[in-house]
């Protein structure tokens, strides 16, 4: 396997690429080409068509289109290759990327998580690691008003998810807008073509794409490259061909003078007309969400020597054409392309809307992943298409739904312009939202002055305003559609994470303590049954109310306890090794454990994961290695709880070959657990492995949230009405966690928000 493989593969952080060859570089410069910038380099097929839709097709003359010209090399000189190529990129969380990203840098440094279950022992993880040096008082100042005030936090919080929200919404117009742009071309060579004819064949073409998405995109990602690579060699070979055919001055257009000269002579249609011209720089935010498949080196070049070039030089010989053939102005990517090669670029560029639309719709795959990590998002079926390639998966529910809003938006709209207008509106709302978290992450993060802060916000924040407003003005002519979808999402997002939250306030509050349980044995006549009970919980301390709402209608528990509490970290990444955080729970008697087991925002849970087993060892890893001092008991909230120490977790990943290699010696049985050869093994650890060989069952419980009685209309909607239906219609807990149905027990309870 080629090095370049083995780092795209294992999904290796940024960190690690700091060293590698230039060939290494080189190579994975050019595999993140079909997958970083398929959409960005599509985007010449619309651009100035719709730039020039409306009344600014009354100024088609020479002046106009330099203008416009000027309008897009600037954008794409100053927004990507400035702001996001020089600075975002830079901003990385363990070498991932993405609004999640500078989010999570934000939470770990000014301690704002809005997650459940965060402890001391989570700022220990090797990828927790925040920057050591010595707050300035702007960072010690935005800290404490985070802090300080709920209402900021959760604020900060609508506000990504207003960000990923627009960003679910590209995953709907992306595929929409490359396709049908694509597939209208042909029209150009078939006059008598009627519309009707190509919105059929651009959502035959939708329903193949998103029917192939199960398959998984590593089947035939070796050919998404060299896709991209033609199609930005031949727009570029044709861009070139133009400027010295038609008009070889129209480099005088790349004068920021003539976007002066453009504002003066169009006015109102000239700001309106920018909304067409923000799409040369849609993609551009998968350059920085790509960041953990690829090195920021490896993009950087890509972009910087290859697509910043090549998409430079298509406009300009785009607008060369323009100068002598206004008429054409709807049709001037397709008219350009010279005669004899006209087909076969129609061909490469149906086929690299189709990779620009692909790499899209597994981003939005990855941002519901990361939400749903996030309490954002119900739960949903993720399938791993790729045993060898890291991150890619393939939610159903999502791609479904994605497919039925593409083809809704085609035939609906069936026009590029207005769908142009919606998109727009949805990517330089990310971009702002970007802007926003940039100007925080450089203050609380980077400790950065102030007045490079307001010059970064007020520079390049000010630049994407004016795209917004001039995307507003479209509101109406299909900019509605990205501020629907968002709402729809948002509501969703935001409504599942207010349930989420109530219910582990619930939680916490009706916390039970195990004295009391214990010592309501005699009267309830309680007693342990052979086995392991597994009880599945939401709280990382404590006994769940769902144990105490049990032992009360069933006073009976297993040999062994184990409270398993499976959350997420606001890292990307934890490692397997640092997985599994054991403790006892109450005294050694009582024979109960509590597992934590800690994922990352962008780790995906395994469900063909051998849970079982490699839970047991770890425990039984954890009785062997305990220590004889046990100061390190804390009381509170009235059980008693020995922590195992936070900086040696249990090595979870290889719990059986140190079983197996220890001095104790072990063999493997049919139930997968290795017994002792000997009698060396402690007591404890002898009665666990005999309680796993007589079963293993999982308690889990069902809640049902209510609104109560005095809450508010709105409130008694968005529980009754919208939580409730999720959580009925998405994923049951014991589904996620692969619980076998033989080995279920179920405990339902209502908790009232």
């Amino acid at each position: 396997m080629k090095p370049s493989e083995e780092f795209l593969e294992q999904g290796i952080s940024q960190q690690n690429f700091k060293r590698v060859s230039c060939t290494t570089v080189v190579s994975l410069a050019y595999q993140s080409l079909g997958v970083v910038y398929g959409d960005l380099s599509t985007s010449p097929l619309y651009v100035y068509k719709t730039a020039f839709s409306g009344k600014l097709s009354l100024h088609e003359n020479d002046e106009e289109i330099y203008g416009v010209l000027s309008f897009i090399f600037w954008t794409f000189t100053l927004i990507a290759l400035l702001k996001y190529v020089f600075v975002v990129m830079s901003a990385d969380d363990n070498g991932e990327g993405g609004t999640f990203a500078l989010y999570s840098l934000l939470c770990r440094h000014a301690r704002l998580s809005t997650l459940p279950n965060q402890q001391a022992t989570d700022e220990k993880l090797s990828s927790y690691a925040t920057d050591g040096s010595a707050d300035t008082w702007q960072s010690s100042g935005l800290k404490a008003l985070f802090e300080k005030q709920q209402r900021f936090r959760n604020m900060l919080l609508i506000f990504v998810l207003l960000g990923t929200s627009m960003a679910i919404g590209d995953g709907v117009l992306t595929p929409t807008i490359s396709v049908l742009s694509a597939v209208s071309g042909v029209q150009v060579k078939i006059r008598e073509l009627h519309e009707n004819y190509v919105v059929l064949i651009s959502c035959v073409i939708l329903v193949g794409l998103f029917s192939l998405q199960h398959h998984g995109t590593h089947r035939v990602a070796f050919i998404f490259a060299p896709i991209v690579t033609t199609w930005l060699l031949c727009i570029s070979s044709i861009g070139i061909y133009n400027i010295f055919q038609w008009n070889p001055h129209i480099f005088n257009a790349l004068s920021p003078v003539y976007m002066l000269k453009f504002f003066r002579s169009t006015g109102i249609d000239g700001w309106i007309s920018l909304g067409g011209v923000v799409l040369s720089i849609t993609g551009v935010e998968t350059m920085f969400a790509d960041l953990g498949h690829f090195s920021s080196l490896s993009i950087k070049v890509a972009f910087t020597f290859l697509v910043y070039p090549c998409l430079i030089l298509a406009y300009m010989g785009e607008a060369a054409f323009l100068t002598k053939h206004h008429e054409d102005i709807q049709r001037s990517f397709y008219k350009a392309i010279p005669e004899a090669v006209f087909w076969p670029v129609f061909i490469v560029a149906t086929f690299a809307a189709i990779v620009g639309s692909q790499a899209v719709i597994s981003a939005t795959f990855s941002i519901i992943s990361q939400c749903c990590a996030l309490n954002c998002f119900p739960s949903v079926k993720i399938i791993h298409t790729s045993s060898k390639i890291y991150g890619q998966i393939y939610i159903p529910e999502v791609n479904w739904m994605l497919m039925c809003l593409c083809l809704a938006v085609t035939i609906g709209l069936r026009d590029t312009n207005m769908i142009g207008h919606a998109y727009g509106l949805a990517v330089t709302t990310v971009m702002l939202v970007t802007t926003c978290l940039m100007g925080q992450v450089m203050i609380t993060v980077w400790k950065q002055r102030i007045f490079i802060v307001v010059a970064f916000f007020l520079f390049f924040g000010s630049v994407e305003l004016l795209y917004i407003s001039a995307c507003i003005y479209k509101i109406p002519e299909g900019g509605w559609i990205p501020l629907v979808l968002s709402f729809i999402f948002m509501a969703v997002m935001y409504i599942w994470n207010y349930g989420t939250m109530k219910k582990h306030d619930f939680d916490m509050e009706n916390k039970v303590s195990m004295d009391r349980i214990v010592a309501l044995g005699p009267s309830l006549g309680m007693v342990r049954v052979p086995g392991i009970g597994l009880v599945y919980t939401n709280l990382a301390t404590g006994v769940p109310a769902i144990f105490g709402h049990f032992v009360t209608n069933l006073p009976a528990f297993h040999q062994v306890l184990v409270f398993v509490c499976i959350k997420s970290v606001q890292v990307p990444h934890v490692s397997e090794n640092e997985r599994l955080l054991i403790s006892r729970v109450g005294l050694k008697e009582y024979g109960m454990f509590r597992c934590i087991v800690r994922y990352g925002y962008k780790d995906l849970q395994q469900e063909n994961y051998d849970f079982e087993n490699t839970l047991v060892s770890a425990i039984v890893q954890f009785v062997e290695t305990e220590g004889e001092d046990e100061s390190s008991r804390e009381a509170g909230d009235m059980d008693i709880e020995v922590l195992h120490a936070p900086e040696h977790p249990v090595q979870n990943s290889n719990c059986n070959e140190k079983l197996k290699q220890s001095s104790y010696g072990t063999q493997v049985t049919k139930s997968g657990i290795r017994h002792p050869e000997n009698f060396m093994l402690k007591d404890q650890s002898l009665e666990i492995l005999k309680a796993k060989e007589s079963g293993v069952a999982y308690i889990i419980g069902h809640s049902y949230a209510k609104a109560k009685k005095s809450s508010t209309i709105l409130k008694k909607f968005a529980i009754n009405v919208v939580y409730a239906f999720l959580s009925k219609n998405f994923r049951e807990p014991e589904v996620g966690l692969n619980v076998p149905h033989a080995s279920l027990l179920e405990v339902g309870m209502i908790y009232y928000v």
